[in-house]
């Protein structure tokens, strides 16, 4: 039996009628820029994670860079983060002229630490990112305490977790702005790139809005120089559909993860995924540890199974970011999960029968 990373496929065929019926609704109106597909989704999106505003724009890495750039983050600038996470998080702080501040991560969810964040903080400091990794939340409590002392703004990326809650409340919410992505893979995935942003600041998100649609307030009135971020009438559409399932998927990629819990804890050399107190993880992926990453990914990968590696190379050790200055040792826990993590398949309809195939090769690699 072979099983793969992620299936799409057989995710879409389960709504497949409703996402045509979306389609066609979008081609009949001929409505396919800022349309009323988009502003539904925009409000059923902020509805569903509990903000006053959703912004939909065209990826993560632009709600994320919008967000930064509508709160006044730019040159001089300095934005705390995360190194253990896709680059997107932290280039969106380099396209505003600001300098990302890399803080390691904790070593059992993988997400800030936030005993690394006061001795990285200087007076240029100018907000906080902290990643919602793998569908799990980061310790907003202890973050938003150290923002709130020092007087920073704090930017949610919640790219991989959709749907996710942190004390009850949804991600998103909990800073001064949050940001998604949906590339297909996602939790909640379009049928191409796509984003949003949420807030409870109503002129944040009017400023994010001009500045996804050229700087305009109303048609051809530009108040400033801005983008074209825009996220399209159809993917919204399609968004729509899937948003009404997306409770559903969360809870079986979470019954997935249960049984991969109860077949893998008897495994001394694994680390399994752990889920920090007051937080509701959702699993947009599964991710274990093991010191032989490598050959037990290339041991599933010869019988059929396909894994992900999230992330090898850490974003400080890029070679884009190389005129940071930042070498190996800096952040030990980051640089230890770069060579030890492996993201096996996790998707909503994953059967029973494909769990027990995976877990039964990695016994089988661990006997030998």
């Amino acid at each position: 039996m072979s099983v793969p990373f992620v299936d799409l496929s057989a995710l879409h065929a389960s709504c497949e009628t409703e996402i045509r019926q979306a389609i066609d609704r979008v081609i009949a109106g001929g409505d396919f820029i800022l349309g009323q597909e988009l502003r539904d989704f925009e409000a059923q999106f902020a509805a569903f994670c509990g903000a006053a505003c959703a912004v939909g724009v065209d990826s993560g890495i632009s709600s994320l860079e919008l967000a930064l750039r509508a709160l006044g983050v730019g040159p001089g600038d300095e934005v705390i983060t995360v190194s253990h996470t896709f680059i997107a998080t932290v280039s969106s702080i380099s396209f505003t002229g600001a300098r990302p501040v890399f803080v390691d991560v904790s070593p059992d969810t993988c997400t800030m630490d936030p005993s690394k964040i006061e001795p990285a903080i200087t007076p240029r400091t100018k907000a906080i990112l902290p990643v919602h990794l793998y569908g799990q939340a980061a310790d907003m409590d202890s973050i938003l305490d150290i923002a709130r002392r020092h007087h920073l703004l704090v930017i949610e990326d919640a790219a991989q977790a959709h749907g996710a809650r942190y004390r009850g409340q949804r991600v998103g919410t909990l800073g001064d702005a949050g940001c998604f992505s949906f590339y297909p893979a996602k939790n909640l995935g379009a049928f191409g790139d796509g984003g949003m942003l949420l807030t409870n600041n109503p002129d944040l998100a009017e400023k994010v809005r001009m500045l996804r649609n050229y700087g305009q307030r109303e048609k051809y009135h530009h108040v400033f120089l801005a983008y074209n971020r825009r996220l399209d009438t159809l993917q919204a559409a399609i968004l729509r559909v899937k948003l009404a399932h997306l409770d559903a998927w969360n809870a079986a990629r979470r019954a997935a993860a249960a049984h991969y819990d109860r077949r893998l804890s008897r495994l001394d050399r694994l680390v399994l995924p752990k889920v920090g107190p007051q937080r509701d993880h959702v699993y947009h992926l599964y991710v274990i540890q093991h010191p032989s990453r490598d050959a037990l990914a290339a041991h599933l990968q010869r019988n059929g199974v396909s894994t992900g590696l999230h992330y090898p190379i850490p974003v400080h050790l890029q070679d884009c970011y190389q005129s940071l200055g930042i070498g190996r040792g800096a952040l030990p826990v980051t640089e230890s999960l770069a060579s030890r993590v492996l993201s096996l398949p996790m998707f909503p309809t994953m059967t029973p029968q494909q769990i027990e195939r995976v877990c039964g090769l990695i016994e089988e690699f661990e006997r030998t």
